[in-house]
């Protein structure tokens, strides 16, 4: 009887089949994140997200930040109307009119929020108590559009003054930053994200 071969297929999450997912998938997604400015980024490009797929704003990633001086608050909040008719016009985004006025209220708003609370990171992570939560999820019928946690922040965000932070864009951004791990039990990184490995 022939010996059976070790198999070495990796197992991911049903959405990273194809690039550009599957190396945000393998590299970034559920990592958790501190930095203000990339939490800044995820919090509008989770938003320019609504009503679209994001692997359509993950192929736009480059553009976003080039047009949008790197997502640096202290940037954007000075925008005018004459930066927003250039936004309007560049293929390379989103050329939605309430979503780009968003970012400039956004980051208007993100600059107060770090005075209040010393950092971002500080005030956002404060929705977990702090620390990424585990779940164990073993099909993505289970894993959920928007949780209690998700609700809270969507509506302390928006008392604030943020645009496009519904619950469920503030889900997905929960999952993006690690605040959540919502890989899979079976995806290989699970395992890595819940021991911090980036």
């Amino acid at each position: 009887m022939p010996k059976r071969r070790p198999t070495t297929e990796i197992y991911r999450c049903p959405w990273a089949k194809a690039e550009p997912n599957l190396q945000y998938h393998d590299s970034e997604w559920g990592v958790p994140i501190h930095d203000d400015r990339k939490l800044f980024e995820f919090l509008i490009l989770e938003g320019a997200q609504a009503g679209l797929s994001w692997e359509t704003i993950l192929k736009k990633r480059d553009n976003y930040r080039l047009a949008f001086d790197q997502f640096e608050p202290q940037v954007l909040a000075r925008y005018g109307e004459k930066k927003q008719a250039e936004l309007l016009s560049n293929p390379g985004i989103v050329r939605n009119r309430l979503k780009i006025a968003s970012v400039i209220q956004n980051a208007k708003v993100f600059l107060s929020v770090q005075d209040e609370f010393g950092s971002f990171d500080q005030y956002i992570w404060s929705f977990v108590e702090g620390r990424s939560k585990q779940n164990r999820w073993r099909s993505l019928s289970e894993v959920p559009a928007s949780t209690p946690e998700s609700d809270a922040m969507s509506k302390s965000l928006k008392q604030r003054g943020f645009k496009f932070v519904g619950s469920t864009i503030c889900y997905a951004f929960m999952q993006a930053v690690g605040m959540v791990n919502d890989h899979l039990v079976d995806c290989f990184r699970h395992a890595e994200v819940s021991r911090g490995r980036s």
